[in-house]
């Protein structure tokens, strides 16, 4: 019996995934809290400190995200080794899968191996997603008491440790 167990991998996004990005579905409760992925890609060609990354399950595109240094953490923390995790989406056909579970896991080795000076992930979530606070908490990432504004109201933010020899 073959497993049904996706095998999720972080990818750096490159010209060749422009389709699936293209065909890339967000509902507009998404929307609300997450960026559009063409959108976001956008934001990375015109800044070279944010990096577009890819969650794939098997071959297909199923999520995406933007790991974003120093221009965008230093509003949010002092630790210049720290990344902001941004526009964290799971495509929608893909949802109810443990897909972003399954990425966020994922995400301490792509972030070792790709960014050895970074000690830090962050992130903001709005304090009316609760799904989505619940996936930062059971993936080890921590309520710092510090808030901030977003479009849609006040974010919480958010922060795990990694590489701890840095």
């Amino acid at each position: 019996m073959v497993s049904q167990e996706q095998r999720i991998q972080l990818n750096f996004y490159q010209k060749k995934d422009q389709t699936s990005l293209e065909n890339y579905y967000l509902t507009e409760q998404q929307l609300k809290y997450s960026g559009n992925p063409l959108d976001c890609l956008q934001d990375c060609v015109q800044d070279n400190e944010r990096h577009p990354i890819l969650i794939r399950s098997g071959e297909e595109v199923a999520g995406f995200f933007v790991l974003h240094s120093w221009g965008g953490v230093k509003d949010l923390s002092e630790n210049r080794n720290a990344l902001l995790l941004r526009a964290f989406s799971v495509n929608s056909i893909f949802q109810g899968q443990g897909i972003a579970t399954k990425a966020l896991a994922a995400l301490d080795l792509f972030v070792n191996a790709n960014f050895p000076d970074v000690n830090e992930i962050i992130l903001a979530v709005n304090h009316k997603n609760a799904v989505a606070q619940h996936v930062y908490m059971k993936a080890g990432f921590k309520d710092t008491g510090r808030r901030a504004m977003g479009k849609q109201g006040v974010m919480y933010l958010f922060s795990k440790k990694v590489n701890p020899e840095t």
